[in-house]
Formats: C-alpha cells, structure tokens, sequence
C-alpha cells in the first residue's frame, strides 16, 4: 500500500466512522453520544453568566459611588485641566465663591451689629463708617489710566540668549507702578479688577502673581482713578518703570507694556478678609 492509499484509507475512515455501512448494513460499532456533556457545559456557562452578571454591575455601581463620594464635586479627570492658566483659573474661582460666601456672613454681622441699641456701639460704627471710602471699602469712579504689563512673546523666551528673569513680570515691576500711581494721588488702585488697599500682598505664585489669596496670571492689567495726565507723568517719570519700559523696547527682551489714558474707570470696593494680624514683641 502506498502512501497516497493510506492518506485515502485514513480520509476514508474519518468520513464514514458512525455512518452506515455501504452496502447498507448498519455499522455495529455503537456510536459516542457526546450531546450530554455539552448541555452540562451550556448549563454551567449559562449559570455562570447569571452569576456574573449582577456581580459586575454591583461592582460598577459601587465604584460610582466611591468616586462620587472621594470627589466631592470636583473634576477627577486630570485631562480636564491641561494647562497651568486653566488651574489658575479655576483655583481663582473657587477662592472667589469662597470670599462672595464671607461677604454674605459679614453682612449678616453688619446688620446684627446695626440693631444692637447701644450708644457707644452705634458711635463706633459711625465713626468706622466715615473711613471706609479711604480704606477702598467703597467703590470709585472717574477718570484715570491703565498700564498693563506682560511677559515677554514665547518666540522671543525660546530664541532670546538674554538672562530669563528680564523676560517676565515680576512682582515688583507691578509694585513700582503702583507705587507710582499711589505717589501721583491715585483715589483708588485696582489689579486685574480687585481693589488694592493698605494691607494687599502683591506677590509671585509660580508663573503668576497673587493677590488676597487669588493666583492671576499674565497679562497684568493695572488701573488708578485719578487725574490722568498726573498719573501718566509720574509713573513715567519713575526710574526702575523706565528701566521696565527700556526692556520693552528691547528687541531681545520684549517684556509687554502699554499706558492708556481713561475717561472713567470703575474700581470695586474691596472684598476680601478684613481681619487684621499683626505681631506682638515678646515679652
């Protein structure tokens, strides 16, 4: 025999094993039922799913739950906040909801204070209220300017061989302009909209600056009621704003820069915590 006859052979018997014979004698060789062992194993698998399936959706459900609960109303996708402007800003907004809830409690304490019957206390309140107008407890209207200040293009950061620090704004470009305008008798002062008084912090926060607890980042806008031409010339008359001024017009520095005389600005009253902290010497 060769080969090629035992693969027929082989073919042969694969395609009639179980059959009936070819003369048509029924094959004697009793034929492997394998039907049972398969409904055994459906019945197992369809088991197994009613099982898994509820188990699944109770696990989904509770990690709902628990992300609910861990996130407390905040956004836990990481992608959602994609750059540092982004953070800031809603860091900015969460710190003003939390001053407008103050401001709603200190009214409630203002009009508890109003109704107490007391001389000595109704002689304090007045006298309190007559200074708000010079603490920036009260908003200002008129005419002033509005200088802002900027960092530098980002073509001009990545190209520029010039030392990085004179390629952005720090905290004390914005203070030398305030305290110019301040010197020129500003009326009121206001930073990205929020009023500046006596105790107000201007300082950096990473690539921002912070003011009453609020990051803000760049451009920095920066505007003083007042008599507009005093205003202009002062604050061009300072030396270290020239200096800022001579770095914006630097080719290889660029730090932003511009001065605008208004015929009405608005400045806010201010806002934020009036609890004042101070040191004490030691004993």
């Amino acid at each position: 025999m060769t080969m090629a006859d035992r693969e027929r052979t082989r073919d042969g018997a694969h395609a009639s094993a179980g059959d009936d014979a070819a003369d048509g004698t029924p094959d004697p060789t009793p034929k492997p039922d394998h039907r049972p062992a398969g409904h055994a194993r459906n019945r197992f698998q369809t088991r197994g799913w009613r099982i898994a399936t509820p188990l699944v959706f109770g696990l989904s459900g509770a990690l709902f739950l628990i992300s609910a609960a861990s996130s407390d109303g905040n956004d836990l996708r990481p992608g959602r906040v994609t750059t540092m402007a982004s953070l800031v800003r809603n860091e900015s907004r969460q710190v003003e909801d939390l001053q407008a809830e103050a401001r709603g409690l200190r009214q409630q304490v203002d009009d508890l204070s109003a109704a107490v019957d007391d001389e000595t206390v109704q002689r304090a309140r007045n006298e309190a209220r007559g200074k708000r107008a010079a603490a920036g407890f009260e908003p200002v209207s008129g005419p002033g300017v509005t200088v802002t200040l900027a960092d530098a293009p980002r073509d001009v950061r990545e190209e520029s061989d010039r030392d990085l620090n004179r390629l952005v704004v720090h905290q004390q470009d914005i203070q030398a302009v305030v305290n110019a305008m301040w010197d020129a008798g500003a009326q009121a002062v206001t930073i990205q909209g929020q009023r500046i008084i006596s105790t107000t912090g201007i300082k950096c926060a990473g690539n921002s600056v912070e003011l009453h607890g609020i990051p803000y980042p760049q451009p920095y806008v920066i505007k003083a009621v007042g008599d507009p031409a005093e205003l202009e010339a002062r604050i061009g008359s300072d030396p270290y704003v020239n200096g800022y001024r001579q770095d914006a017009a630097d080719p290889t520095i660029q730090v932003g820069w511009s001065m605008e005389q208004e015929s009405s600005i608005d400045a806010p009253a201010y806002g934020g915590i009036q609890a004042l902290q101070y040191a004490r010497p030691a004993s």
